[in-house]
């Protein structure tokens, strides 16, 4: 099966991925939150008060990409930078009641979004699928340069 045909699992998992994004996007825009938002909802929700590093070691994010993701949600009300108490070189980050509301708006879309998304599957299609999702993000993860095909070389110009 060519791989750019619309019949090909890669077009379809790319269509099912964009769609996907983009309708959670939509959704959560409404809410002035931003796709990569939620889980830092839900990981305060689950423990307020953790430091920027703890967060970002939980959310496996970049320092800098957690320090970005803050500052636009400070800016937004949604979270709240505090010192330590006990070492002011520590930040704490703590939901705001604007927060603790997005996150429990935003658990609601997700409940939604999984209706929408697998509400005409069986319990036994749900299963399989996750099955097969957590096999490519496996596939994905593990070092699967033996598993792939070398790419074609591309011959040069000078040739």
């Amino acid at each position: 099966m060519d791989i750019y045909t619309s019949d090909s699992l890669h077009y379809v998992f790319s269509k099912v991925m964009r769609t996907h994004w983009h309708k959670m996007h939509q959704l959560l825009q409404d809410q002035e939150v931003y796709p990569g938002q939620p889980p830092l909802l839900f990981a305060l929700k689950r423990k307020d008060g953790q430091s920027q590093k703890e967060l970002a070691e939980q959310l496996h994010i970049q320092p800098a990409t957690i320090t970005v993701m803050l500052n636009r949600m400070v800016k937004t009300g949604l979270v709240e930078r505090r010192q330590d108490d006990k070492d002011q070189r520590v930040s704490r980050v703590y939901l705001t009641e604007k927060g603790r509301l997005a996150q429990t708006e935003v658990k609601e879309t997700f409940r939604a979004m999984d209706a929408q998304c697998f509400g005409n599957f069986s319990e036994e299609d749900k299963v399989l699928l996750r099955r097969l999702m957590l096999q490519v993000h496996e596939n994905l993860t593990n070092d699967s340069s033996a598993h792939c095909p070398e790419k074609p070389s591309i011959p040069s110009s000078d040739s």
